[in-house]
């Protein structure tokens, strides 16, 4: 039995959640998208991008719509840079539309008070998605139709203030009480508590959410499918800190924290360079521990554009990281670099029995149904 996993014959169920002696949901490998709601900006905007942005090609990439990811990619983590927009309109009327006179953004969409979803504010905003809820809509929608899928990690970055963006509209902090309190609660105006996973699902009695997993585990792969949780791209600071403010565990809260071992929120790490034997062997040590854990697969376009455009994928792969993200999830993309180049599964396959953690009863032919492979 792997470490991180409670005694054998141990049977525990919340939340429709159970743990036993089955697979883990923490015990597979999935890849992952970077980025994976951006498009590319139009030939008419690309001047005046140029103008805004510091090397700007490496913003030129488009990624499919986040269903058609999930369906003919097989992605199964998806990440979204969301800004603050509580009173609707500040992200409405981009610097880098306004100057190049291209289309602007429906308004309609841009003006309702929620949370954004775009790049770089002013400076490349282009998305298949304009709103978190949107976005959110769109996976579960796929998810309903897909119920056997493994449960889908949804990575969160909470965007501040950037550079190169030529001024215009500075984005909101995110460190504030209320506007976390008001991210949660659009989150679970789209996924019922029965299709999430959340801290307080993992959390035993006297134990804090670390201890909790390192103890007992996460639930068991079969009850945690059709389900997603949201993960914290961010890393520890400020916006950790109001997350986490009056609740430790991340009590009440959806999305899990990128923290530290040692820290009582401390259920999710995300070390993004697997490469070396000391990156590599501390990824592997996190993962047997029973921490969730993302790293990366590729640096575009330095991987694509480099003389190594493998040993970081392979590595990657071979740390257990449960998520291994990529900006390049099918071939094609990187084509137009003159390399070809993709991060995916043997067979097209959405997920495999985890390198470091495997049990001698993970079915990896079984992970998900044979129909869901459409790639």
């Amino acid at each position: 039995m792997a470490a991180g996993q409670g005694s054998s014959g141990v049977n525990y169920t919340r939340n429709g959640l159970t743990w036993s002696d089955a697979v883990r949901m923490n015990e597979i490998q999935v890849v992952g998208t970077h980025n994976n709601y951006h498009l590319e900006s139009p030939p008419e905007a690309k001047e005046v991008q140029a103008e805004l942005l510091d090397d700007v090609i490496n913003y030129y990439y488009s990624h499919a719509a986040l269903d058609v990811q999930a369906s003919y990619q097989s992605v199964r983590s998806f990440e979204l840079d969301i800004f603050a927009d509580p009173e609707g309109g500040r992200y409405a009327q981009p610097l880098v539309v306004t100057r190049s006179k291209t289309e602007l953004p429906l308004q309609e969409v841009m003006n309702r008070p929620d949370t954004k979803v775009l790049h770089v504010a002013d400076a490349d905003v282009w998305t298949t998605c304009h709103t978190l809820m949107e976005g959110l809509t769109v996976v579960k929608k796929w998810s309903q139709a897909h119920p056997r899928h493994v449960p889908i990690p949804i990575m969160l970055e909470f965007k501040t203030a950037e550079t190169g963006s030529g001024g215009g509209t500075e984005p909101l902090p995110w460190n504030d009480t209320a506007l976390l309190d008001g991210l949660d609660a659009e989150i679970r105006s789209v996924f019922s508590p029965s299709e999430l996973i959340t801290a307080d699902d993992l959390k035993r009695d006297n134990l804090t959410l670390e201890e909790s997993v390192l103890q007992h585990g996460w639930p068991d792969l079969d009850s945690a499918r059709g389900r997603v949780f949201f993960l914290m791209d961010n890393s520890p600071g400020p916006i950790r800190d109001a997350y986490t403010a009056g609740r430790p565990n991340l009590e009440g809260r959806v999305v899990f924290t990128n923290s530290e071992p040692g820290n009582a929120d401390c259920a999710f790490q995300k070390l993004n360079d697997p490469r070396g034997e000391a990156n590599l062997a501390n990824i592997r040590a996190q993962v047997r521990a029973g921490y969730y854990m993302r790293t990366r697969a590729d640096e575009p376009l330095t991987t694509v554009l480099g003389n190594d455009t493998t040993s970081m994928r392979e590595s990657a792969f071979a740390s257990g990281a449960q998520i291994v993200s990529t900006d390049f999830p099918s071939y094609g993309p990187s084509s137009r670099w003159h390399v070809d180049y993709a991060v995916r599964l043997k067979g097209g396959r959405a997920a495999r029995c985890n390198p470091v953690t495997r049990r001698s009863n993970c079915d990896g032919q079984a992970l998900e149904p044979e129909e869901y492979v459409r790639n």
